[in-house]
């Protein structure tokens, strides 16, 4: 998490430390290890910037940008909370496929995305983003299904590295960490013991 989003100046080995946490929360939260190039990202400081009024510079096309808005949003829809979309995540999933993921991977993710569309296609003859939101949460459940089903271990599947690159981007994001987490303002008052009931959600660092 950069310093901005702490509302002041940290030096580097303060935010590398920060970057960390980050990660460790985002593995539990995925239930397993992270990849390289998504590791190597967030420790060096890769994260949502503010929406830009031109075309995107990334990895992505204008389209493939808006359908990974799409998706993501729908991993981590809004609710009393701001969504991945709010929180700039699909700008993260851009930058983060062309600073640190090979050509190889930006290809593969590609290919996933023309998936998820011909899927759209195949069941309701229309393009992802223009189905609802149920029909869009039934295509992107298939393709869990089916990543969890598959015995082959040689590629990552599209819906884990953009699952990945959602929940990382969104909890190193300030509406992630400090309104979907809770927010406890460095330095604040130690509570040595704290009921999980009288919290309600996990603790942003």
């Amino acid at each position: 998490m950069s310093a901005a989003d702490r509302g002041g100046q940290r030096d580097d080995r303060t935010a590398a430390i920060d970057r960390r946490e980050a990660l460790r929360r985002a593995t539990l939260l995925l239930g397993g290890a992270l990849s390289a190039p998504a590791i190597a990202g967030v420790v060096a400081g890769c994260e949502p910037r503010a929406a830009d009024a031109g075309a995107p510079s990334g990895a992505l096309s204008a389209s493939q940008l808006a359908l990974v808005a799409a998706i993501v949003e729908r991993i981590l829809p809004a609710t009393d909370t701001p969504g991945a979309r709010a929180a700039n995540v699909h700008r993260f999933v851009d930058r983060m496929l062309a600073e640190y993921y090979d050509e190889s991977d930006r290809a593969r993710f590609a290919e996933g995305l023309a998936d998820v569309d011909a899927r759209a296609r195949r069941a309701h003859g229309r393009r992802f983003l223009e189905i609802g939101d149920a029909e869009q949460h039934a295509i992107l459940a298939e393709l869990d299904r089916e990543a969890f089903a598959s015995a082959d271990a040689r590629a990552v599947p599209f819906i884990r590295t953009i699952k990945e690159l959602t929940v990382l981007g969104y909890y190193t994001s300030r509406p992630g960490a400090t309104r979907e987490l809770r927010h406890e303002p460095v330095p604040g008052r130690y509570d040595g013991c704290v009921p999980l009931a009288s919290v309600g959600r996990s603790w942003a660092v």
